[in-house]
């Protein structure tokens, strides 16, 4: 919300404006409800509260990174476009990111909403002994891991599109941000599935979550940390004349 806040503030200003300032603006809003996500998993399981925390979590941290390979391409289309006042520039600068972040996401719609029809997670009660541990069943654990490999493969095609474009000669150009953080994000998760598989009960739960919030809080240091550094503490860079004169020495 803080970061959010500076990008308002400051929102005609050159850093924010690059690379389709909309699409910043919803990449913020989608990780604020990542970081509430993990809400969800506290507490004692009921119906609702297991239908939906992994489906939530699911379905925003897709919209996340779509939002993420939309604005990899946006800086892609942005230096191959010879005349930026053109038709076609217009075009492809709305459209395309757009299509892209549409498209993505409906992939992890559709595969929570048939999840939910065919085998919806449940909360169940598990005998250890003499203790008894409340926690939801996943239900398929087939669409479980569907869920996490389309994550996965979304990431990897992100991070993958973002080292293409990491030196294109742009200014303010994000594409080195991006990779850093498609890079944090997929440690995370690559360490989170045995670390899944090897815990039970509450620590499971405890895995999770801190694997929710670690991976939020690299996606929004390695994208927006160092551009609020230059909006608040060198404002001499962020300004159209720099901008041109960095754009003619490249």
């Amino acid at each position: 919300m803080f970061v959010l806040c500076i990008f308002k503030r400051y929102q005609d200003t050159p850093i924010v404006k690059a690379n389709n300032r909309g699409l910043s603006y919803a990449l913020l809003i989608t990780l604020m409800l990542c970081f509430l996500s993990p809400f969800t998993f506290f507490g004692h399981p009921t119906q609702i509260t297991c239908m939906i925390r992994q489906n939530m979590f699911g379905i925003i941290f897709a919209i996340s990174i779509s939002t993420v390979l939309a604005k990899t391409i946006t800086v892609i289309i942005a230096f191959n476009v010879r005349d930026p006042r053109s038709r076609s520039a217009r075009w492809l600068g709305t459209r395309v990111p757009s299509a892209v972040l549409l498209l993505c996401s409906f992939v992890p719609i559709l595969i929570c909403t048939v999840w939910l029809l065919l085998e919806p997670p449940y909360p169940e009660k598990t005998q250890m002994g003499d203790i008894t541990i409340l926690q939801c069943d996943e239900g398929s654990v087939l669409f479980f891991y569907l869920m996490l490999g389309y994550l996965g493969l979304l990431a990897s095609v992100s991070f993958v599109v973002a080292f293409y474009a990491r030196n294109l000669p742009q200014s303010f150009n994000e594409a080195q941000l991006l990779t850093f953080s498609m890079l944090v994000f997929l440690a995370v998760w690559i360490s989170f599935i045995p670390a899944y598989l090897s815990t039970q009960g509450k620590y499971l739960v405890a895995v999770e979550i801190f694997a929710i919030l670690s991976s939020a809080t690299g996606v929004l240091g390695c994208i927006f940390f160092p551009k609020c550094y230059i909006i608040l503490c060198k404002p001499h860079i962020n300004t159209k004349k720099y901008l041109i004169k960095s754009t003619n020495q490249l």
